[in-house]
């Protein structure tokens, strides 16, 4: 990988998201594992195929929701119970079944706060720049038509030229550094 330092990695076009799957299992077999697809809108098995890991999003969404429910129902008990009790009517003071309406509202305010900001972080969003977007085809089809493959030039098995020759056998429509 001398001489290759500004160059963040080769990507390939194709016509359609069958064919850049087929690309993605082909290289995911040929033992590149730093790589990512592109195309401008979800293609069920890519990200399996390129070998992305769950990331546990449905976890972030229980924990949002678990400190809901606990936190609105210690607010509640706290208010009612401890730092001002009021004896209306012989009542107890832990009275939980008035505690059930906000307690559902706040389970269900503090999944989404933390799913939404979790998925975001994750995601790493916004990313207001990539490298990829140094590619002017990349920047005029990647949100309407375009289907891509970058390889990154970190990835251990790559080599520019062998890594071109290899794109190459994918049947693309065009291979491309893209410069870091």
């Amino acid at each position: 990988m001398t001489g290759q330092s500004n160059i963040y990695g080769l990507m390939a076009a194709f016509k359609n998201e069958e064919d850049l799957l087929e690309a993605a299992v082909r290289t995911y077999a040929a033992g590149y594992r730093l790589m990512d697809g592109y195309s401008p809108f979800h293609i069920e098995g890519l990200a399996e195929t390129l070998g992305r890991k769950p990331r546990g999003v449905p976890l972030l969404f229980f924990i949002g929701g678990a400190a809901g429910c606990a936190g609105g129902f210690f607010l509640q008990w706290f208010a009612s119970a401890f730092d001002y009790p009021l004896n209306i009517g012989g009542r107890p003071l832990n009275s939980w079944p008035m505690f059930i309406p906000i307690t559902f509202e706040l389970t269900i305010l503090g999944a989404a706060l933390f799913g939404f900001v979790g998925t975001l972080l994750l995601n790493r969003v916004p990313e207001l720049y990539h490298p990829v977007f140094n590619v002017p085809e990349f920047r005029a089809t990647a949100s309407q038509d375009g289907f891509f493959l970058c390889i990154e030039s970190t990835d251990p098995k790559f080599e520019v030229d062998q890594t071109i020759r290899f794109l190459e056998t994918l049947s693309p429509l065009w291979v491309q550094e893209v410069e870091g």
